[in-house]
């Protein structure tokens, strides 16, 4: 007699179950759920294993790791899960048994010995070429006699700005020999050297996901997308780059705001190449760029360099998320809740790891959890993220300068730090504080991939004793900003320049001494696409007049024009709320302050997860005295002859007084 299919099935669903049950009892006790802010409910219609996929509100409303998950039937009893992250297997490499190259008539010919009876998905080449464009075929033999076509026309390429794309895909399959024909009929050929064999990688489910640009900043090279996720917690699998250019190449980087020991810091997640390019009249297009990582905050940052190149436009970016799964065994139909929100919990223990295989190549009931909604029951416990961030009392008697913060709505605010602050306060800002009422509030540092410009003004100032000497004099709008690069552009067509940027300083004795701050060689061709240079500062002015100069030797002097500057662009985040009585100030300014330190770990998710208010602070108010002020813009010699005449000053006036006091008795 022929044995039932389906009543081993059940036999072993119900083996299963049991299994489960001995497993559990410990943890089918009742349950009170009133520390979990949300419920969502789960309609299960039979007896059984049960998967759900967890929408992404649900993702958001969880803890990262989903330790505070859980299930609770009619009668309010806990009921163990397991939950199931499908992901894909990591992509192996590895070398061919044997590697050969033959350049022929129109072709470059590379024949592989792959030495694996594996499957094999791609193949990348290694080549010394620094730039080059080339269609590449290629072709799989079992015999190395008989060849079946695998791909042909895909694009292989290397462009300045090291952008390249080495690798050719196709269907995966076992071969012993790969033949590679590379065309060289529109092209020198380049020498390859190399190659490597690609493993295919497990595919695993995703999803579509909803991602807005929140903001777009151009720095000078680099396009920086600030993305919102729209829930935090996203396992998010890729990004896909929507653009209309024709043709382009592309470096890029996806990084995530992270919280480090000195403030917040961008971490990079991936990095990818995405084009548009024609070979031989085909357009090949790849604007995917993987990430394959927990995005724990809700906003994505995604830095595009341009190089040269005018900015992408960009129309829209769309993302695939990995699928989180939870399945649990339902003893009876009817309806559970899902509950999820509770930030102080710790994750459940079900022991049933030991059968996460069974469980997860089991078939379950596929059950699609309700909309969430806010937990009846809830109570909500002491949290120290739900209170007002207070800091110690501070005597803001030696801070010589602040600004005003004008806040207009409560939660997670932002500060980016202007000129005139970043000059007048200390380098490394350990001396910034935000004061209410002689109390700090505690902030965040964020240092930004974002670079602010500033137009300068330059006029020729040429020493005539030097004819053969150019230089420009750059105005800056304040001493002592950390400008680190200085771009300028020119209208001449061909020349060959040593650029030196340098500034006058006093010394203490009052001498004027040239202090250079960076050098550069200048290369100008017709054929160059743009004529910008940029001079990197290697140290922080000190002055507001900076000059830029160079030996024209007995070639014609060259013009320059559209001056400009660039500095880091930093951020102060806190949280707070506004108070029409008692307003908020940011201080800076004092040269004996420390770095301030403050117990923000425990909110500091809740700062990088919030949406954040940007305020605009308002003008500077210089607290020195007026003598101060006048110190301060005193230098050198200049210094000492103030302080000196203001000391003789003080001396005068003790003995004038001296001489109006009544004598002591003998």
């Amino acid at each position: 007699m022929k044995p039932n299919p389906r009543f081993h099935r059940h036999r072993n669903l119900y083996r299963l179950a049991a299994c489960i049950t001995l497993l559990c009892t410990t943890s089918l006790q009742a349950f009170e759920p009133n520390e979990w802010r949300q419920t969502q409910m789960l309609n299960v219609p039979a007896p059984g294993l049960v998967r759900v996929n967890l929408p992404a509100t649900t993702l958001n409303a969880a803890q990262p790791g989903l330790e505070d998950l859980r299930i609770v039937d009619a009668a309010g009893n806990q009921v163990p899960y397991l939950i199931e992250r499908p992901a894909p297997d990591p992509e192996s490499m590895l070398r061919p048994k044997e590697f050969r190259s033959t350049i022929e008539a129109g072709v470059t010919r590379l024949i592989l010995e792959t030495g694996t009876t594996a499957p094999i998905a791609g193949v990348s080449l290694e080549t010394p070429a620094s730039q080059f464009v080339k269609a590449v075929q290629v072709e799989g033999s079992h015999n190395g006699a008989n060849w079946k076509k695998l791909a042909v026309g895909e694009p292989i390429f290397r462009l300045p700005g090291g952008v390249a794309k080495l690798r050719v895909s196709f269907a995966e399959a076992a071969w012993e020999f790969l033949r590679l024909t590379i065309d060289d009929r529109r092209s020198e050929p380049v020498p390859f050297i190399g190659a490597q064999l690609h493993r295919p990688r497990s595919t695993a489910p995703a999803e579509t996901v909803p991602i807005t640009i929140k903001s777009r900043d151009e720095s000078l090279g680099l396009t920086r997308l600030a993305l919102d996720l729209g829930t935090a917690n996203l396992p998010l699998a890729s990004l896909r780059i929507d653009t209309s250019e024709p043709l382009f190449t592309r470096s890029i980087t996806v990084a995530v705001p992270e919280i480090a020991e000195d403030g917040i810091r961008e971490r990079t997640l991936s990095e990818a190449v995405v084009y548009r390019v024609d070979v031989d009249g085909k357009s090949e297009a790849r604007l995917d760029i993987p990430v394959e990582q927990q995005i724990r905050a809700r906003e994505l940052l995604v830095l595009i360099r341009n190089q040269d190149s005018p900015p992408l436009s960009i129309n829209d970016v769309r993302g695939e998320r990995r699928l989180v799964r939870l399945i649990f065994f339902a003893h009876q139909p009817g309806r559970y809740s899902l509950l999820s929100g509770n930030s102080q919990c710790g994750g459940p223990s079900y022991d049933l790891s030991a059968l996460s295989k069974q469980l997860r190549n089991a078939t379950a009931t596929e059950v699609k959890p309700s909309s969430l909604a806010p937990n009846s029951k809830y109570k909500a416990p002491e949290a120290l993220a739900a209170l007002a961030l207070t800091g110690a009392k501070i005597d803001v008697v030696k801070w010589k300068f602040r600004k005003l913060v004008p806040l207009t709505q409560s939660g997670a605010q932002q500060i980016e730090l202007d000129p005139d602050l970043l000059a007048h306060a200390l380098p490394d800002q350990r001396d910034l504080r935000l004061v209410r009422e002689e109390r700090q509030i505690p902030f965040l540092m964020e240092q930004t991939s974002i670079s602010r410009p500033i137009q300068l003004n330059a006029v020729l100032a040429n020493d005539p004793k030097t004819p053969t000497l150019s230089r420009w004099s750059l105005k800056m709008p304040q001493a002592a900003v950390p400008f680190t690069r200085v771009v300028c552009a020119s209208a001449s067509p061909l020349f060959h320049r040593e650029m030196r940027l340098w500034e006058e300083v006093t010394n203490e004795r009052g001498d004027k001494l040239p202090r250079e701050l960076g050098r550069a060689t200048w290369d100008q061709t017709p054929a160059k696409a743009t004529r910008e240079f940029i001079i990197q500062l290697n140290a922080r002015p000190q002055s507001d007049m900076l000059f830029l100069e160079t030996n024209n030797g007995d070639n014609p002097a060259i013009e320059l024009r559209e001056f400009r500057c660039y500095y880091p662009v930093t951020r102060v985040v806190f949280k707070t709320a506004p108070d029409s009585t008692h307003p908020v100030w940011l201080y800076y300014g004092n040269r004996e302050a420390s770095a301030p330190h403050y117990d923000l770990s425990l909110v500091a998710d809740e700062l990088l997860r919030a949406d954040r208010a940007t305020v605009v602070s308002g003008g500077e108010e210089n607290l020195s005295s007026k003598a101060e002020r006048v110190g301060q813009t005193l230098t050198g010699s200049a210094r000492y002859i103030f302080w000196g005449a203001l000391g003789l000053v003080v001396v005068v006036l003790l003995g004038l007084m001296s001489r109006f006091l009544p004598e002591s008795e003998q």
